[in-house]
């Protein structure tokens, strides 16, 4: 009798796993879908002013504007970072959003 009640728990206990590894795996799947649909930025005005404005216009980080900083550099500081500011992954600020940014950093 003992070892029927042992073999029930570790059969429920195993079976309990089993779902939540199937759960975890459906939950992993369906941000990775829903990551290709992401969020995309408006525009390069939006993207300042919701992620770099907190500290370029708090006198935290240097003025951007009217330094006519090459897109190219630009780019490469948002995505590597330099000193206090850390770096932005493509998941937070996508390409084509940063591109943007850059253009219009650049022209103001």
């Amino acid at each position: 009798m003992r070892k029927t009640k042992s073999v029930r728990t570790v059969t429920a206990l195993m079976l309990s796993m089993s779902v939540a590894a199937i759960m975890a795996d459906i939950g992993r799947a369906s941000a990775e879908i829903n990551a290709d649909k992401g969020f995309r930025w408006r525009d390069g005005a939006e993207v300042y002013s919701k992620v770099c404005s907190y500290c370029h216009e708090g006198q935290v980080g240097p003025r951007l504007f009217g330094r006519e900083l090459p897109p190219e550099y630009i780019r490469a500081i948002v995505r590597n970072g330099n000193r206090a500011m850390p770096p932005f992954r493509s998941s937070e600020i996508d390409d084509e959003s940063l591109a943007k940014l850059a253009e219009y950093i650049q022209r103001n």
